[in-house]
């Protein structure tokens, strides 16, 4: 079974697990929607793809301003994340799914 983050956290909170608050946001204006949502003033805009290692691929951006939101967001959907767990192919979502990822770490 393959679930992408948010998917697990939703099924997680389902039974009652505590999961971190997040939106999951389709561009950077749902992202920035969803930062606000969130509050705070640090964001962690995360790609949802089927692989590890991200955040060395470039797939997590932590973000100060909700214009680093929007460009994080935007600069991420769309485009292939490539790593030594995808391949050279790279992995992306074939469904057009949201791939932004916003959670409250401060």
């Amino acid at each position: 079974m393959n679930l992408h983050e948010y998917q697990a956290k939703q099924v997680l909170a389902s039974h009652g697990v505590a999961v971190p608050r997040g939106e999951v946001a389709g561009n950077g204006d749902e992202a920035v929607a969803g930062a606000k949502k969130l509050g705070g003033a640090i964001w962690v805009v995360k790609a949802q793809v089927h692989a590890g290692a991200r955040g060395k691929a470039g797939g997590i951006k932590v973000c100060k301003t909700h214009d680093e939101v929007r460009q994080a967001t935007d600069g991420m959907i769309g485009e292939l994340l490539i790593n030594h767990q995808t391949g050279p192919a790279g992995k992306a979502d074939p469904q057009g799914l949201c791939r932004g990822r916003l959670r409250y770490c401060a």
